[in-house]
């Protein structure tokens, strides 16, 4: 009997495995998911996903993260590219109502309209149905208060969006431009730039260039 047709192949490591799920998931799978798949506990798998994460940083494909999920998508700067290739039309910019609306959630999410609305000092629900309906923020709670109003957070579309592959990612803002809740601040505003700006530079606000990343399917 020949020993090497009898030889048992090595079994795949946890990272290999967590990759090859999070890659034939249908959208984004959650930590949890893996998790049990793997027979593992959350932070194992978070620090299973933190390393591909730093492995895929320079890629054509990056690893993008939303809370507790995560999926593959492609590079934000081959967007374009990408973009091209796959016969896909740039959807339509957002305006500034919006924009600024979308500022108020990605920096201070969860959150609900009627806080959004007490920061911008107008009345937001066109605004908050067209964030839904591109699926830039999803509800993500209720606050627990008269009424239970809807908790609104930022999507896997929001990262890909604005090319980032966390919410980490996000430029951090002045103090004086961070949109606050009266009385803490008085009616503030985001004050969005017309330019993209580098990702993390201290002194600048939330930069807003078209779609970066493509989902992989």
């Amino acid at each position: 009997m020949n020993d090497t047709n009898n030889a048992i192949a090595p079994q795949p490591d946890l990272k290999t495995l967590v990759e090859a799920f999070i890659l034939v998931s249908d959208g984004p799978v959650s930590f949890e998911t893996l998790a049990q798949a793997l027979a593992q506990d959350a932070t194992t798998i978070d620090f299973v996903v933190a390393e591909l994460e730093n492995e895929y940083a320079t890629r054509g494909i990056r690893l993008q993260k939303m809370r507790d999920r995560v999926q593959f998508v492609s590079a934000p700067e081959v967007s374009e590219q990408v973009q091209k290739y796959l016969g896909l039309d740039t959807a339509p910019r957002l305006s500034p109502a919006a924009l600024e609306t979308l500022a108020i959630v990605a920096y201070r999410q969860p959150i609900t309209r009627p806080q959004i609305e007490a920061i911008r000092g107008v009345n937001c629900d066109g605004v908050v149905h067209t964030l839904l309906a591109r699926s830039l923020i999803e509800a993500v709670g209720e606050l627990e208060t008269v009424g239970h109003p809807t908790l609104y957070g930022t999507t896997f579309d929001f990262l890909q969006y604005f090319g980032l592959t966390s919410l980490e990612q996000l430029p951090p803002l002045p103090e004086n431009m961070m949109p606050a809740l009266p009385p803490l601040l008085d009616q503030a505003l985001v004050q969005l730039p017309t330019e993209p700006l580098p990702p993390l530079a201290p002194e600048t606000a939330l930069a807003l260039p078209p779609e970066k990343a493509t989902e992989n399917v």
